[in-house]
């Protein structure tokens, strides 16, 4: 194996534990509230512009912007905030369209998410133009004779770590028991005394927030953050867990791992793949959807009339 193949290697894994990380908000919200909730990605690429915000707030009151302790403060502050707005966001919008034909919730959802955009465009400072993301952690770990960077393992350690800790919140937990049921039986979760506006916004903070992390790692991984970063990555963390099956946490990932591998691919062979990798995504998208409708590890449901 070559230098470059391992690069690639490890750009695919690095892209795919952060893909993941998005596309897991849009299974969680889908598999809880069976409704595609399509601005998720503009809510987690909220993240960046709420930790530059915090930086320049906390390095102001502290005297000191450049400290680490400061910057790790500001990416805590963002991940909450972004949880917070995911919640907000479903009392103001979504919860709405609870009992609506799943269309207008999707209308709903694509209005929000080009309402968020244009809101950081104006609202933050330059918010047209990219503004520097810097790397979370910065240098190289030696594997034999290959260097790995080490963002990359700390986005693949935070990923698996995320998924750990969901799955033992939706497993072993009262919250994440209520979660269950209330997705697979509304109604009768209601009569068990579980609250299902409770349930939702728990379910939207926890998707909202692995999201914000998600959005952290990919303009890190960027160098920059950029108000329009969400439709792209939210194209494509939406067509990860449709690859994989909307409502499955595995399919999710499985999903986002050969989405970032078929991106890593054709911008590595292709020629001016960069242009032309979101075709090869989509195409790879509907190729699934013809043969497979309910992805691959999704459930086919059966709908009595």
């Amino acid at each position: 194996m070559d230098d470059i193949v391992f690069q690639q290697i490890v750009n695919w894994i690095t892209l795919g534990s952060i893909y993941a990380l998005i596309a897991l908000g849009f299974s969680l919200l889908f598999g809880v509230l069976n409704i595609i909730h399509f601005s998720h990605g503009d809510v987690s690429l909220l993240a960046p512009f709420l930790a530059l915000a915090a930086v320049s707030a906390v390095g102001s009151a502290l005297g000191d912007a450049a400290s680490p302790a400061v910057f790790l403060l500001a990416l805590a502050i963002a991940i909450g905030l972004t949880g917070v707005i995911g919640v907000l966001l479903d009392i103001v919008v979504i919860q709405r369209f609870r009992k609506a034909p799943a269309m207008m919730a999707l209308v709903a959802t694509v209005a929000l998410g080009i309402v968020l955009r244009e809101l950081i465009r104006h609202l933050f400072p330059n918010g047209s133009n990219p503004h520097a993301f810097p790397r979370l952690v910065s240098g190289d770990i030696t594997l034999g004779r290959f260097n790995v960077p080490v963002f990359s393992l700390m986005v693949v350690a935070v990923s698996v770590a995320c998924v750990c800790a969901l799955f033992l919140m939706l497993n072993g937990t009262r919250l994440g028991l209520h979660i269950k049921a209330v997705s697979q039986d509304r109604d009768a979760a209601r009569l068990m005394a579980i609250d299902p506006g409770r349930i939702f916004r728990a379910t939207f903070f926890v998707a909202s927030a692995i999201g914000a992390v998600g959005g952290l790692f990919f303009s890190s991984y960027a160098g920059m953050a950029r108000f329009d970063f969400s439709v792209d990555v939210g194209l494509i963390g939406f067509s990860a867990a449709v690859v994989g099956g909307l409502g499955s946490m595995p399919g999710a990932i499985i999903g986002s791992l050969l989405i970032a591998g078929l991106d890593t691919l054709v911008q590595a062979v292709v020629p001016n793949g960069a242009s032309y990798r979101l075709v090869f995504v989509f195409l790879l998208v509907i190729a699934v959807l013809v043969f497979r409708p309910s992805g691959l590890m999704g459930r086919t449901l059966v709908e009595k009339v």
